[in-house]
């Protein structure tokens, strides 16, 4: 499942809890068209943990994620980012995923 994440103190414990799994973080808006269309929920069981973050509730932890369009998508392993791209492309969200999985 999905999980939404506000404070910055939550997407770091939710990190931590992931230990060496794949967590995806989706930056999203819910004024956002392409946010919309490419959020759909993936069942992905044992493999990566789904985090979803509204820009517009979450400032502070956007901010520190350097989030400047939307939907960006990144892509943690360990506490740390491997790799994040912006823009709704389906492909290219689960070629990623399966990259780093």
């Amino acid at each position: 499942p999905v999980r939404p994440v506000k404070p910055v103190h939550d997407f770091k414990a939710e990190q931590e809890a992931a230990g060496s799994k794949l967590v995806v973080v989706d930056f999203t808006a819910t004024w956002c068209g392409p946010c919309q269309h490419i959020a759909p929920v993936f069942e992905v069981r044992n493999v990566c943990v789904f985090l979803k973050v509204d820009v517009d509730e979450a400032t502070e932890l956007s901010e520190e994620c350097g989030i400047r369009s939307m939907p960006t998508f990144q892509f943690y392993k360990n506490g740390k980012m491997v790799t994040q791209f912006s823009g709704a492309n389906a492909d290219k969200l689960k070629e990623t995923i399966e990259a780093h999985k």
